[in-house]
């Protein structure tokens, strides 16, 4: 499987009433990441299935994956909380992309890498992808490479 992990785009600020799960991507977050996706078309990176957080920042930065994903974003609970090796072994497709939050996404790059999943070395920047291939379990995944926004 080829497995990419993603944060989500910037985000608004928290503040008083509006819930974490609530919080919208920026103008400039979505500017940003759709960058990301040009350069994801440019390299002919296409996929299958787009699993997503249900919260609305982590859904708006799927549904910016559109013009390079097949189908709809999947939302589910396991990319919004602590990293489950069974979640990412239930996962299906060849070419997958899963659009989550920090500390979640760089503890499930180290579990998926190294088997430990506080073993992080590397921060997700918001917008960061990560790209893995291997099987999704504990120590099986190899990082190939890792994309962070740069102004064209």
């Amino acid at each position: 499987m080829d497995l990419f992990l993603i944060r989500h785009a910037i985000a608004e600020d928290r503040r008083a009433g509006l819930p974490d799960g609530e919080r919208q991507l920026t103008d400039t977050g979505r500017r940003r990441f759709e960058q990301m996706v040009e350069d994801l078309e440019r390299g002919n990176i296409h996929f299958d299935r787009v699993y997503t957080s249900p919260w609305t920042r982590a859904v708006q930065t799927a549904e910016l994956l559109a013009p390079v994903t097949d189908g709809k974003p999947i939302a589910t609970e396991g990319l919004a909380r602590t990293p489950d090796p069974a979640f990412f072994a239930s996962l299906d497709g060849d070419m997958v992309a899963c659009v989550g939050h920090e500390p979640w996404m760089s503890d499930t790059l180290a579990l998926l890498t190294t088997g430990d999943p506080q073993g992080t070395w590397i921060r997700f920047k918001k917008g960061a992808i990560a790209w893995l291939r291997g099987e999704p379990a504990p120590a099986s995944m190899h990082l190939r490479a890792l994309w962070i926004w740069k102004r064209h």
